[in-house]
């Protein structure tokens, strides 16, 4: 089923990063970390659905995505960069393999913290954040997510990497087998992972190979 939505606010989050603030259709329900297809509704561009994660949560009366313009091509994602207030989104039935399966660590590269970020604001309103972890993965500081937010979260643990920074307080380079290995400490714990496809796949085999079974690891299909 597809349902129009009016865009109510539109805000920047970092300099290639926007929060769209839609209306909610009435029976709208998701759990955190779901995603849905989305298209502008413009001609040419409603045939162009592209996923997105709420970031908003379920009791809330509005949606909100927190989606990354790439301005390299011509794609959806940029031209959302002018889109404006009042235009309409067209979104689908939501979908989504990444839910919530208990207390872990989150690991996201770039973009790929927008699921987390529902469920743990989630986590924070029910005052369950207490023994998760999240590492969050940038090319630099610039680029990350909603971090005075993140930083606000108390009971989160907060790991910060950046690739192509050298910064105080965070660690440099990516998230490896010895960069897991050194944070972790146990590995008897759920993990959730998201991000660039080359990213997700390398974290994963990383953790196997440190003893995590395949049932204890939260990915998209």
């Amino acid at each position: 089923m597809t349902d129009k939505v009016e865009i109510l606010e539109k805000s920047k989050v970092t300099h290639d990063v926007w929060a769209l603030t839609t209306a909610r259709p009435d029976g709208f329900s998701f759990e955190p970390g779901q995603a849905t297809e989305v298209r502008i509704d413009r001609e040419k561009w409603r045939e162009e659905p592209r996923p997105f994660t709420f970031t908003s949560l379920p009791d809330d009366d509005v949606l909100e995505f927190t989606i990354k313009a790439y301005r390299d091509h011509d794609g959806v994602t940029n031209k959302l960069d002018d889109v404006k207030v009042g235009e309409k989104l067209l979104i689908d039935d939501p979908w989504g393999a990444i839910t919530y399966k208990g207390p872990g660590t989150f690991i996201a590269g770039g973009a790929g913290i927008t699921p987390f970020l529902a469920i743990l604001r989630d986590l924070k309103q029910k005052g369950q954040l207490s023994g998760h972890r999240l590492l969050f993965g940038n090319k630099t500081s610039d680029d990350i997510i909603l971090r005075d937010e993140l930083d606000d979260m108390a009971g989160l643990e907060v790991v910060y990497a950046l690739s192509d920074e050298s910064k105080d307080g965070m660690r440099e380079g990516h998230f490896d087998k010895a960069a897991l290995k050194d944070i972790l400490g146990t590995t008897d714990q759920m993990f959730y992972v998201c991000g660039p496809q080359k990213m997700v796949d390398a974290v994963i085999e990383n953790l196997k190979s440190l003893g995590v079974s395949a049932d204890m690891i939260v990915t998209e299909d």
